[in-house]
């Protein structure tokens, strides 16, 4: 099981390498193709375009074959795209390649999430899945600053050459640990197609789409607030994405342990409750350069919390349609990522100054609270409803 969970892991690594390496090669990336730094960013969406896209058709799609013959083709296709990237010499054919090289994104958590859980003791579900997503945020603290390193000093192709090395090890690694899972089976194109009738999946859904835009609201202006806000110079910012990755790779494994503690959907509310308290504390911690780094610690702490319960709580909301539901929420996280960034920067533009994205997170976190809520009440009335029918 251990070798299996690292082989997911590697994938979770290059996976967490490609989507983040472009912001910081972005002004090299710009410079060669001879485009703006405007233009540039449409890499970025064009990658998230394809984890929302890839995330249901190639699960859906792939639910004919085994769970670890889909995980190796999967990651064949994640090295291929990545590696083309490296080599596109024109703004139409990067474009093409990073939609593709994103398409297996959502899939490959969604699909590993629930082979991780299957994999695991009974009672340890939530640090097999944990496990894998370690993949991701390790990622940001050696995957991201190595590839940033590599495309600044050299050409910023070897940035993606080094997410394909990656993705090599990747499918080596599933290729000869990962084991046949023979519990998870899938019902059929049809019925898995009915689980998108279920209330609570979506408003779980719904949850994490909004509940961690908050989170992207703060990070997607983490650099102006540090050096802005905080007065920071620009060259500490690289140190606090590091420390941030730090962040995340503490709250992954805490919030595996809440997950234990409580139910899944218990612990995203408790997460996103001191989420709310950490993104408010902010807005008057951000003017002290002390106080900014200890910040820029913990909330990623706090929203890497709710990675693995949020996960967790997808999948028991899907039930006979696992691999679907999870994977639909690798697309949600992906909406979370562009929605908490275009929402935070709307009082930005407005002139309400960088600290006010701090309040838009606050709500988007809080009105995922009232969700969790929502979600419990749900579950809470199918169980009543449940004992009267068999009583």
């Amino acid at each position: 099981m251990k070798k299996a969970l690292l082989a997911l892991a590697i994938g979770g690594f290059g996976i967490g390498m490609t989507e983040f390496v472009i912001m910081g090669i972005l002004p090299e990336v710009a410079e060669a193709l001879n485009i703006t730094i405007p233009q540039a960013g449409h890499f970025i969406s064009a990658y998230a375009l394809g984890v929302v896209v890839g995330a249901p058709l190639l699960t859906i799609f792939g639910n004919k074959w085994p769970a670890h013959k889909v995980l190796l083709l999967l990651m064949v296709w994640f090295t291929l795209f990545n590696t083309l990237s490296a080599f596109s010499n024109s703004y139409t054919l990067l474009m093409i390649s990073r939609f593709l090289s994103g398409l297996p994104h959502g899939a490959f958590f969604g699909i590993g999430a629930v082979v991780a859980g299957k994999l695991a003791k009974p009672g340890k579900e939530a640090q097999a899945i944990a496990m894998m997503f370690t993949g991701l945020t390790v990622a940001n603290v050696l995957g991201v600053p190595l590839g940033t390193w590599l495309g600044q000093n050299f050409n910023w192709g070897t940035a993606f050459l080094a997410v394909g090395i990656v993705g090599v090890l990747a499918v080596i690694s599933i290729k000869f640990w990962m084991p046949e899972v023979k519990e998870i089976k899938s019902n059929g194109f049809k019925e898995d197609l009915k689980v998108i009738k279920k209330p609570e999946l979506w408003m779980v859904i719904l949850l994490t789409t909004i509940g961690t835009g908050g989170f992207f609201a703060w990070y997607s202006y983490i650099a102006p607030l540090i050096t802005d806000v905080a007065g920071w110079s620009e060259g500490i910012v690289s140190y606090a994405m590091i420390l941030a990755g730090l962040g995340m790779v503490a709250g992954n494994f805490l919030g595996a342990k809440l997950a234990e503690m409580f139910s899944p959907i218990n612990a995203v509310i408790i997460a996103l409750i001191l989420m709310v308290i950490a993104l408010i504390s902010n807005t008057f911690l951000a003017y002290d350069q002390i106080g900014v780094l200890v910040m820029t610690f913990i909330i990623p702490v706090i929203a890497f919390c709710i990675a693995t319960p949020i996960q967790m709580a997808v999948i028991n909301s899907a039930k006979g349609s696992e691999m679907l539901g999870s994977s639909l929420n690798q697309s949600a996280f992906n909406m979370g990522n562009a929605s908490g960034a275009y929402l935070a920067g709307l009082p930005i533009a407005y002139g309400y100054g960088i600290v006010s994205a701090q309040y838009v997170g606050a709500v988007m976190a809080g009105i995922g609270i009232l969700l969790g809520i929502a979600v419990v009440y749900l579950r809470k009335q199918r169980s009543v409803q449940f004992e009267m029918s068999n009583s």
